[in-house]
């Protein structure tokens, strides 16, 4: 590799003369250039002065600083050598910080620093194990291609690797794109979202390639060779979320099926009768306000079933024991139940007469009408 900065890092009263290397590769990414679409010529950009409308050689091409009434003042490389910038040709450390202190967006290009030089390496595994031993990160500043930024140090696979910061003022602020609203979630809603996630699984590194550059090779190849790329299949498109509670069941099962761990009941992580729309819905503090109250009426229905069962056995219990002075009653009982059969037969026999003199009566009457 080619050193991009040769410089040193000041550690206290320790210097460690270091190269730096570029972390990172762009030439695999995909590139184009630009052509004229009438007769595929190739499109070139000249570097022409607005005075004199003459093309420039890049020898000729200097620096100038645009200040705020538009003038352009010119800076030459011997007065950026002037200047007092002791970070010029040396990584000044400042401070060591948790690496979770720094926040991502922060980070800018990433280098490789080795040792330039016998002398250098001991000084230099002594700062990488520190680092390594602490669990922490540097934080110093240097001047690198004309401009003096922040650089994170950290240890990394057994090297120092260099992170430039973009400058704290440089960081846009989050809250023109944060929600305005205020957006409740439930419980089971995060529990399901973070069995989701543990569902995904680690991520490994050795599957991740770029989909994109491969396709446009493939175009490249087939338009050579005078044909036409087989049509890509089309990737499968989410249907309108109306029910989240549902979209993260479902996602939680296709995770589980793609690792070959059966779908399952995603119900098992949250209770599904509970579901949820997109809708702003209860706190996770109403939430449990409603599991308690839902607990005291289960409480409740117990506590109630229990007094209908104890009035039930009570219920028995005196049925026994009618039915007990029942079988006392039984044998005085048969003298009364004759007593009234009888009535009852002598009864019936005196209706059955008075019926038979009535039905005699009326013969009579209906026998003299027919002779009249």
């Amino acid at each position: 590799m080619r050193s991009v900065w040769n410089g040193s890092i000041s550690f206290g009263l320790v210097s460690i003369p270091v190269k730096t290397y570029s972390a990172t590769e762009r030439t695999a990414s995909v590139s184009f250039v630009r052509i004229h679409a009438k007769d595929g010529g190739r499109i070139h950009y000249r570097k022409v002065c607005e005075l004199d409308g003459e093309e420039v050689p890049t020898e000729e091409v200097g620096k100038g600083y645009q200040a705020a009434d538009d003038t352009i003042v010119p800076i030459t490389d011997e007065d950026l050598a002037k200047l007092p910038l002791p970070t010029t040709k040396t990584l000044t450390i400042l401070a060591f910080v948790g690496a979770d202190e720094i926040d991502p967006l922060q980070l800018d290009k990433s280098y490789f620093l080795g040792p330039n030089g016998a002398a250098a390496t001991k000084p230099y595994a002594l700062l990488r194990d520190a680092l390594e031993h602490q669990e922490k990160v540097a934080i110093g500043k240097v001047a690198m291609h004309g401009r003096e930024t922040l650089a994170m140090l950290r240890a990394h696979d057994g090297a120092i690797a260099m992170h430039t910061l973009l400058w704290p003022d440089q960081i846009r602020s989050a809250h023109a794109v944060a929600p305005s609203e205020k957006v409740e979630i439930r419980e089971n809603e995060l529990t399901l979202a973070e069995t989701l996630m543990d569902s995904l699984g680690e991520l490994d590194e050795s599957e991740l390639h770029d989909d994109y550059r491969e396709a446009v090779e493939e175009l490249v190849t087939a338009k050579l060779e005078g044909g036409e790329p087989a049509a890509p299949k089309a990737a499968p498109r989410g249907g309108k979320v109306i029910d989240l509670m549902a979209a993260l069941e479902n996602s939680v099962r296709a995770a589980r099926e793609s690792r070959g761990e059966g779908g399952g009941a995603a119900g098992e992580d949250a209770n599904e009768a509970d579901r949820a729309s997109v809708t702003p819905i209860g706190s996770r503090k109403t939430a449990k306000k409603a599991a308690a109250k839902t607990a005291s009426g289960s409480g409740a229905k117990k506590t109630a079933a229990r007094q209908t069962s104890g009035s039930a056995a009570k219920k028995s219990a005196s049925g026994r024991s009618a039915a007990s002075g029942g079988k006392k009653s039984a044998t005085g009982g048969k003298k009364t139940a004759a007593k009234s059969s009888a009535s009852k037969s002598a009864a019936k026999s005196k209706s059955a007469a008075k019926k038979s003199t009535a039905n005699k009566s009326t013969a009579k009457k209906s026998g003299r009408k027919a002779s009249a």
